[in-house]
């Protein structure tokens, strides 16, 4: 396939800059794509579409403070982005401007921490080693910033805005986005409803945002990221999936992580693990069988991944749809629930 085939025109001003309070307030897409019938709702009308017994997955992941600014020796000012943790002082990272940083240079970011620079990646980053007195954690959340996505402008009021409500797990590089409609409210209302409710967890890193530069989709290499599937997840998948119940993913980074642990129809394997999962159109889901998600990038493969699920074609009528009628495009956008058949 094309990469020019998963393309549409949006206009800036749908890009949301500042997300809207309360979080569940948010416009709702339903798409059936047996039916290819299209519904506007509102994201509180979620229950409107489930069933007792539906089991929503959940990313428990927190975004790190990733972005740090440094200095070289020579004065010359470095971003380093944090990607994915390799070991305890080992990261992979971009580092912005590249051609300053060769490797063996050291960057310092405060007295008490800095990084050297070990070598490159082979997606263009670099791999460093921080060197760091007393606990790293701690010094990033006080030197580092929340990066927010390039095509939001505005700085915003309240940091936490851009996390789940029930984020548990450090180490993302973005915010798993379909789950910051969700207010703990709503969560304890399905539950009472009857729905389950399930956590897996993948750190969002380069993977899910690395543009595709292939015009033959299939030539495009996913990037490697880190996911946990827990026992008592699991457990709760097996018994929606044999009781006849929907396992509905919120976002498409739980998608990647159900689909890449699958054992079979009706289960997943347990533990850690990486994936460089890339589901686009014609791949079989073996887990997921509906999805809460937000409107995506043109050519990203996360709207290659919507559209394995709901068709292609159906899933670019749905967006000009939504360009119509002005919903909030991307990450502080408004969501789409895509039903399953």
């Amino acid at each position: 396939m094309l990469l020019s085939e998963f393309d549409y025109e949006l206009p800036e001003e749908l890009i949301a800059q500042k997300p809207v309070e309360p979080r569940n307030a948010s416009r709702l897409m339903v798409l059936n794509p047996a039916t290819k019938k299209i519904s506007h709702e509102h994201f509180y009308d979620l229950k409107k579409f489930l069933h007792a017994g539906d089991a929503l997955i959940f990313n428990d992941t927190r975004v790190i403070p990733a972005r740090l600014i440094g200095k070289k020796s020579t004065g010359a000012k470095i971003e380093v982005f944090l990607l994915r943790r390799i070991d305890g002082k080992t990261w992979e990272t971009l580092v912005k401007p590249g051609r300053k940083v060769s490797e063996g240079a050291e960057i310092f970011f405060s007295d008490d921490l800095s990084c050297k620079i070990l070598g490159r990646t082979d997606f263009g980053g670099r791999v460093v080693q921080f060197d760091f007195d007393g606990i790293f954690e701690e010094i990033l959340d006080r030197l580092g910033e929340t990066p927010l996505p390039p095509y939001i402008h505005e700085k915003l009021d309240d940091v936490e805005r851009y996390q789940t409500v029930y984020n548990r797990e450090r180490g993302s590089a973005a915010a798993p986005t379909a789950g910051l409609h969700f207010t703990k409210e709503q969560m304890q209302e399905l539950e009472n409803f009857g729905v389950k409710l399930g956590f897996v967890t993948l750190h969002v890193g380069l993977g899910t945002f690395r543009p595709v530069q292939t015009e033959t989709i299939e030539n495009h290499s996913m990037h490697e990221e880190f996911y946990t599937v827990p026992e008592v997840t699991a457990k709760l998948i097996r018994e929606t999936k044999l009781a006849g119940g929907k396992i509905i993913a919120v976002g498409t980074t739980s998608v990647r992580t159900l689909e890449s642990a699958a054992a079979d129809e009706n289960s997943v394997k347990v533990g850690s693990s990486s994936t460089k999962i890339f589901i686009y159109p014609g791949y079989k889901f073996k887990i997921v069988d509906a999805l809460i998600t937000n409107f995506h990038l043109p050519k990203s493969t996360l709207i290659m991944l919507v559209s394995a699920l709901a068709g292609r074609d159906f899933i670019l009528q749905a967006y000009r749809e939504a360009v119509e009628k002005r919903y909030r495009f991307f990450s502080f956008g408004d969501a789409m629930l895509i039903l399953g058949e």
